[in-house]
C-alpha cells in the first residue's frame, strides 16, 4: 500500500498499523554492533543479569526505528520528502528480546510548506506497544511530505 499525500491527512487521524515485529537477540546485536554501541546492558547476559532488569534490553534507537518503520507503509511509503525531526521521545518501559512490537500513529497536526509549494508538513505522534499492551516508546516526528500530483488539463 502506497503512502498518503500531505492532502490525505487530517488532524486527529489515527493508524493501527498491521504490522508487528518480534524482537530477537541477534537484531540487537546486529544493532548495537552496527552502530558500535558496547553498552553491557544491551550486548552482556550475565551483566544484564546483574542489573534490575534481569536481561538484555533492547537498544532504545533501535526501538525508535523499528517503532517508525513499522508506520511507514500506511503513512509514507514513497510520499515523504524527509523527516525533519523527532522530538518528545520517550521510553516508558523496557523491551526485551522476544517482545512483539505494534505500533499507532496518529496525525497531530498538518501545515503547509513556507517555502515549498509542492510539500507540506505533518506531525505525527507514534506509539509502540509489546505483546501484554505496555507502551515501550513513543515520540513526535515532523515529516515532509508530497503534495498529491495534479492533472494537466488538456
Amino acid at each position: 500500500m502506497p503512502g498518503l499525500y500531505f492532502e490525505q491527512f487530517h488532524e486527529g487521524q489515527r493508524f493501527e498499523h498491521e504490522l508487528t515485529r518480534t524482537v530477537t537477540e541477534a537484531d540487537n546485536m546486529w544493532f548495537c554492533g552496527m552502530t558500535m554501541n558496547p553498552q553491557p546492558l544491551h550486548i552482556d547476559r550475565d551483566f544484564a543479569a546483574q542489573t534490575e532488569f534481569g536481561q538484555p534490553l533492547v537498544n532504545s534507537l533501535f526501538t525508535l526505528g523499528l517503532m517508525i518503520g513499522i508506520s511507514v507503509n500506511d503513512t509514507t511509503l514513497g510520499t515523504t520528502v524527509a523527516n525533519l525531526g523527532m522530538s518528545d521521545t520517550r521510553f516508558p518501559a523496557p523491551l526485551f528480546h522476544g517482545d512483539t512490537v505494534n505500533v499507532v500513529t496518529e496525525v497531530a497536526g498538518l501545515r503547509e510548506s513556507r517555502s515549498r509549494p509542492e510539500v507540506g508538513i505533518v506531525d505525527f505522534i507514534h506509539r509502540a506497544f509489546k505483546q501484554d499492551g505496555t507502551e515501550v516508546a513513543n515520540c513526535r516526528r515532523q515529516a515532509m511530505m508530497r503534495r498529491a500530483p495534479t492533472q494537466a488539463s488538456a
